[in-house]
């Protein structure tokens, strides 16, 4: 389709679109939740974006859960979905090491116990959930006891991290044949009423510095999350629709892969922002321009329906 950049998608513009695509992306919180409520009308989107025979997908750079998490999580909300359908970075880091990295060792984690859960799902050992507490001085810290089959070191949020963690991690990355891997590099995650706490990007940028290594980071805007969905599913990515609410991660994730994109006005990004990249002119910047934005998801009901 011929069109401008974030263009405001509305009347017959939108069943174009729609018919121009056969597999809709969705990242989820800004998107078709806000924390634990359901984006008004946005469970009858998805449901009925299936029912016109689209294929449906849930990417999300949250590794606090598991794929079977989420989709309980989206069930309760009354989406149709189903567990092969989600993609977090905590699955998709177990996918990196497992098929790409064909990783021969433990992981040590810096993460969630559902990161544990989907690194154990494909057969990878790891070592280092909870807390860590700090004992002894530096020359303790610097011989601080390591597990030689340790091969990575996998960064994801983790609400336990503390110094020791992130000494453990330099230590363990020393050694120059142990990989560094991050679900992503969200600095901030926000809340509602303004309100921000760190994201797991201020956790990851504290261990590269440490170990003065750069990450190989899995979640969005990485091509590595698209690619584990289309080589599951066999996607055509010409026919592909991202739709996000962050110009940095999901509509840059849509750029980097090829896809058409769509913001929608619901979470983090606004139309001034992503004017701002269009203006700038530097190519990085303009890949964080959508081709079109939506209030709400809930826009696309009615030709849906129709």
């Amino acid at each position: 389709m011929a069109v401008s950049k974030c263009t405001r998608l509305n009347g017959p513009l939108i069943k174009q679109m729609l018919d121009s695509v056969d597999s809709v992306l969705f990242d989820c919180d800004g998107v078709i939740w806000r924390g634990d409520q359901a984006i008004p009308g946005a469970p009858d989107v998805i449901n009925l974006l299936k029912k016109n025979g689209k294929k449906v997908f849930f990417v999300t750079n949250n590794s606090t859960k598991t794929r079977k998490m989420y989709a309980d999580k989206l069930a309760l909300m009354g989406f149709n979905a189903a567990e092969d359908e989600v993609f977090g970075t905590a699955y998709c880091s177990a996918m990196y090491l497992k098929h790409v990295s064909r990783l021969q060792g433990k992981v040590y984690l810096i993460g969630s116990n559902a990161m544990r859960q989907e690194l154990e799902k494909v057969g990878i050992q790891q070592t280092g959930v909870g807390p860590d507490p700090i004992s002894g001085v530096q020359i303790d810290w610097a011989n601080v006891p390591l597990d030689p089959e340790v091969k990575a070191v996998v960064v994801g949020f983790d609400e336990h991290f503390s110094y020791m963690k992130l000494n453990r991690a330099l230590q363990y990355l020393n050694n120059p044949d142990c990989l560094l891997v991050g679900t992503n590099t969200d600095t901030r995650l926000p809340l509602e009423g303004g309100k921000a706490v760190p994201g797991t990007g201020c956790i990851l940028k504290a261990v590269e510095t440490a170990a003065q290594r750069q990450a190989q980071t899995v979640g969005k805007p990485n091509h590595f999350m698209y690619d584990c969905v289309a080589s599951q599913f066999g996607l055509d990515r010409t026919r592909c629709l991202m739709v996000g609410d962050r110009l940095d991660t999901d509509i840059l994730l849509g750029s980097n892969c090829g896809l058409k994109t769509l913001l929608t006005l619901t979470g983090v990004s606004t139309v001034a922002d992503a004017e701002a990249h269009q203006e700038s002119g530097c190519p990085k910047r303009l890949g964080m321009v959508p081709d079109y934005y939506v209030e709400s998801i809930a826009e696309l009901l009615p030709a849906l329906q129709g």
